[in-house]
């Protein structure tokens, strides 16, 4: 199998064949990261089609000491916050998640209540600032280490680490008070 330097090489070397052994590689996950950002299916279609045209058109700027999957994760983010800034709509969307990793083969009740707080947790985790939702959700849903989230999104791991740990906090204050009782407002 192939590395994506390798692959980058080969296409710049002309072979453009190469070129889609890395889409065919990316396409899903970039796809994903850009529906959970944008919450529109058919702009994260077309975000990862411009990112992937983008990346290609760059590809001779692309530094072969870093990794592959950070440069376009990082194109990818910056077209979708580009395009949310232009719409500069504070509409939300729910993010389409896929429960049923997170289901075990329970009882009837209990898979309930497992689809009940992973429907409160989406919930929660929408109602975030985006630089803490964006972290989550490169940390845990598309397993990031620091550093690459710390690449990705071009701040240093210090801010990476503060925007997660407050991410955290925020979440355990809203369920503690969710659990003590009700809902507080939203979480801000």
């Amino acid at each position: 199998m192939k590395d994506d330097n390798q692959c980058v090489r080969e296409v710049l070397a002309g072979n453009k064949d190469a070129y889609g052994f890395l889409i065919h590689k990316y396409k899903d996950k970039i796809y994903t990261l850009l529906l959970r950002m944008i919450h529109n299916n058919q702009d994260a279609q077309d975000l990862t089609q411009e990112c992937f045209i983008k990346a290609y058109h760059y590809l001779h700027s692309f530094d072969s000491e870093r990794k592959f999957s950070s440069w376009l994760y990082r194109i990818a983010t910056n077209l979708c916050l580009n395009a949310i800034q232009a719409r500069q709509k504070n509409l939300r969307h729910p993010v389409e998640w896929d429960d049923e990793w997170l289901v075990d083969e329970d009882s009837p009740e209990t898979i309930l209540l497992q689809k009940e707080h992973i429907t409160e947790i989406r919930e929660v985790v929408e109602e975030l600032p985006e630089p803490y939702r964006l972290v989550l959700l490169l940390r845990y849903l598309e397993d990031m280490s620091y550093q690459e989230m710390s690449t990705v999104l071009e701040v240093p791991i210090s801010t990476i680490q503060v925007r997660l740990h407050r991410a955290k906090l925020k979440l355990r204050m809203r369920f503690q008070s969710s659990w003590e009782g009700g809902r507080t407002n939203e979480v801000r």
